[in-house]
């Protein structure tokens, strides 16, 4: 009776189905968009460019995630979903434009602007695909529906990517003179990917937890915007697991923003290109029987003692990178980190659904996702500053520019202990009740 109790049902796989569909964008920005804008526009710094780039991305998303998230919660969640996914894969699709006019001197600059629309549409889709959970499943199953997402997500998205591989290698090695149709390709390859996994959800979902709709929508989102934040100080538990959150997530989005310039950086013999791409898909293949893995436990064990496991994993995970000196090392991160990051991202999603008040999910989702995407600027910014004064390349007996990342995961794990110390808020799925998870 229990094992058919959490099976999945049909709404809760099309949820999960969003997550394979836009996990293919993720690991083609993560892999190959960077390689891409530099074929456009070759720069001495590829690096420097490309960070000032996503720096630009993650202040639009800072400032738009609130806003959008609260607007959601006025029963309008389903709409403005599909108007930010049509946004990112509509934008994906363009930016295979450019690849045909390599020599055209605005293709570079284009290609950014469209670069950062796809970005905003990818995330902010992101913010009610989160907050969707609470409607699409029950208290009981929500952290194995979470960490289904996640394990889909992984698998599902190489399947396009192992198609964009063939098309990106084939361009690069075999017919360099069709590199930017390649390119192309692979942009309408991972866009086309994203419509199709997205429609399933899109036809289904309807919002259960929502406020009713006001007179003035827009002008009273930002007023319960002012309101939410308020709301956030009194519901001390969620904030100290936010603080918890912003630290420890910081680590993880440094680790895969950096992953690849750290493996170049490091100069192993005979570790080029293709080695890192190899690593990418070894982390990707660990992390989705892992993520499911996580998912069952959830049901036999609390979910913030799953946390704290993921938590000091990735502290011993940022301790070898300081020690990271042989290629072995490498490859033992690699599979770490695939171990660990479904687990981590899928407690934490699942884990703040419980402690805020379902019917404002999208507004608390939008400040969630505040702390997670501006954490990514402090662990990248750390590490590239103290890269300039430190280079990896040097041969140090440690690293020393990536001793941030121990340190955050630290924090992390003490403001998280400082949380599960706090009862929950009376209105949140937790409060008033006493539960394992």
């Amino acid at each position: 009776m229990t094992e058919k109790k959490n099976k999945l049902n049909k709404l809760e796989k099309q949820w999960i189905l969003y997550d394979v569909a836009n996990s293919a964008y993720t690991l083609l920005a993560t892999a190959l968009l960077a390689f891409y804008f530099d074929f456009l526009s070759p720069s001495n710094s590829l690096t420097s460019a490309w960070g000032a780039v996503n720096v630009i991305v993650t202040i639009i998303a800072v400032i738009l995630c609130p806003i959008m998230g609260t607007y959601a919660d006025f029963s309008k969640k389903g709409t403005i979903f599909l108007l930010f996914a049509q946004i990112g894969f509509v934008g994906c699709a363009v930016m295979s434009i450019f690849g045909a006019f390599p020599d055209w001197k605005y293709s570079g600059a284009l290609f950014l602007i469209t670069y950062i629309i796809t970005e905003v549409g990818y995330t902010s889709a992101n913010v009610f695909y989160d907050s969707m959970l609470s409607d699409v499943t029950t208290d009981e199953n929500m952290h194995k529906v979470s960490a289904n997402g996640y394990a889909w997500g992984y698998i599902g998205s190489c399947a396009p990517f192992i198609l964009c591989l063939v098309v990106y290698v084939l361009g690069w090695l075999v017919f360099p003179e069709y590199l930017g149709l390649a390119f192309s390709a692979c942009c309408m390859i991972t866009a086309l990917w994203w419509i199709i996994f997205t429609m399933p959800l899109v036809k289904n979902y309807q919002q259960k937890h929502f406020l009713p709709k006001p007179k003035h929508p827009i002008k009273e989102t930002f007023s319960r915007l002012s309101k939410i934040f308020k709301e956030l100080a009194k519901n001390k538990k969620a904030l100290f697991f936010l603080f918890a959150y912003f630290f420890y997530i910081d680590g993880v989005h440094t680790i895969i923003k950096m992953a690849m310039s750290i493996g170049n950086d490091l100069q192993f013999e005979n570790f080029g290109t293709i080695k890192l791409v190899i690593a990418l898909f070894v982390t990707q293949i660990v992390a989705f029987p892992f993520a499911i893995l996580f998912g069952k436990l959830a049901s036999k064990y609390k979910s913030t003692s799953l946390l704290i496991v993921c938590i000091l994993a990735y502290t011993a995970i940022g301790v070898l990178a300081v020690f990271l000196r042989q290629e072995w090392q490498f490859w033992a991160m690699a599979v770490g980190v695939g171990m660990f990051q479904g687990g981590i991202q899928a407690m934490s999603r699942s884990y703040f659904t419980k402690i805020i008040p379902a019917e404002k999910s999208g507004e608390f989702f939008g400040i969630y996702d505040i702390f997670g995407k501006s954490a990514a600027i402090l662990g990248v910014g750390l590490i590239s500053i103290l890269s300039a004064i430190f280079p990896l390349a040097e041969g140090t007996w440690i690293n020393i520019s990536l001793i941030p990342l121990p340190i955050l995961f630290g924090l992390g794990l003490v403001f998280f202990l400082l949380s599960m110390k706090i009862p929950a808020s009376a209105d949140s799925p937790e409060g008033g009740k006493i539960k394992k998870n």
